[in-house]
Formats: C-alpha cells, sequence, structure tokens
C-alpha cells in the first residue's frame, strides 16, 4: 500500500477531499509549517499523524527542508502531496522526492505559473481556466502535468468566483490523479511518465462547462 504525506499550510480543503475519497492508499501524516493551520484538525478528526515544523524556527530554507525530509522517512513516505503549503522548496529536497512529489497550481499550465493566476486570467481574457495536478519539479510550477481539470470563463466571474469554481475542480482531480498513483494507473518511470500502459503526452483533461 502506497503510504502519503500531505504538507499543508492552510485550511486544508484539498486534504479533506483526499481524505474523503478513500484512496486506495493510505494518508499516514500531515506537515504543517504553521501551527494554527486548520488543516491539522482535519488530519487529526481523521486520525491521521501531524507533525508542525515551523519555517520561523530555521535560519534557512535547506534546514527547515532537512526535518521536513527526515519527518517524512520516519513515516516511510512514499509520495508527497502539496495542498497548499505555502513554502518554496530547496532544489535539495525536490530532488530527494522527484518523481515522488505532486503540487496542485491553480491554472492550466504551462500557461499563468505563479500567483493571482485567476486575475491574470481575467485581464488577458482567456475563455478557459482551471487547475493543473504536476509533479514537482525544481523550476517552480514546471513539472510534468499529469491531469487538468478545465472551466469557461463565465462574462460575471470575477476573481472570487473563479478561485471557488476552480477549487471545486481541483477537489475533482487531486484525488483522481492520487488514486491513480495508488493503483498503479500512473507510473513514473526512466523512460517518462506512464498512464494506462503508454507514455503520457498531455495531461488527461477533465471539462467541466
Amino acid at each position: 500500500m502506497i503510504k502519503i504525506a500531505v504538507l499543508v499550510s492552510g485550511s486544508g480543503s484539498n486534504l479533506q477531499a483526499l481524505i474523503d475519497a478513500n484512496l486506495s492508499g493510505q494518508i499516514v501524516g500531515v506537515i504543517s509549517n504553521k501551527p494554527d493551520a486548520y488543516a491539522l484538525q482535519r488530519a487529526q478528526q481523521a486520525g491521521i499523524q501531524t507533525a508542525v515544523i515551523e519555517h520561523k524556527q530555521y535560519p534557512n530554507r535547506e534546514l527547515f527542508d532537512d526535518v521536513m525530509h527526515q519527518q517524512l522517512l520516519d513515516w516511510d513516505v512514499d509520495l508527497v502531496v502539496l495542498a497548499g503549503f505555502m513554502r518554496i522548496l530547496s532544489a535539495q529536497f525536490v530532488q530527494a522526492w522527484e518523481g515522488k512529489m505532486l503540487n496542485i497550481h491553480p491554472s492550466l499550465l504551462p500557461h499563468y505559473k505563479g500567483m493571482h493566476t485567476h486575475q491574470r486570467v481575467l485581464n488577458t481574457g482567456d475563455i478557459l481556466h482551471g487547475c493543473t495536478v504536476h509533479y514537482v519539479s525544481a523550476e517552480l510550477d514546471a513539472g510534468q502535468a499529469l491531469a487538468q481539470g478545465v472551466l469557461q470563463v463565465n462574462i460575471h466571474d470575477d476573481a472570487e468566483s473563479l478561485a471557488d469554481r476552480v477549487h471545486v475542480l481541483e477537489h475533482l482531480i487531486y484525488p483522481q490523479v492520487v488514486e491513480w498513483i495508488c493503483n498503479g494507473t500512473i507510473q513514473h518511470t526512466a523512460q517518462g511518465v506512464i498512464y494506462r500502459q503508454q507514455l503520457l503526452q498531455q495531461p488527461v483533461q477533465f471539462c467541466h462547462f
């Protein structure tokens, strides 16, 4: 059984979606860099171990990441899932978990990497928007995309309404991709990412119009 750790900083709505999905893998631990993150309560209510590792307690990013890395090893983790984790990870940490760490980003990557994606989509006048589940690489929001949730931008949408609609998609596609990894539908190999026994060329898209 795949052992999963989820890294959080905030309310943990994506963590809740993963808990509710009854994955064939097991969420063995939740790490937060903020002691007051509501996600910790969600984990505790589900009987999942938690660890608070405050970045402010460490003089640099590498030391903070080392402590997280050790906690993940102690839990014997196979897959790390970033769910609203608001820290940029060191290259050393990312390399250690290459092919074993996922993130979800609120845009259709490679478009709109970084912050404020919903407002940027509105500013550009794009018709389509959504979210992307991807492997984490040292370059921000640049790892291979595995799946995307796609929606149509409505004429009355603002940044807040778009964020709400994208969140609904996140809660659908993130557990699906994690389950695909748990059951072997998606495999990370030296040759590339395999999806249903074939090399994955483009992310799997879920459209919600």
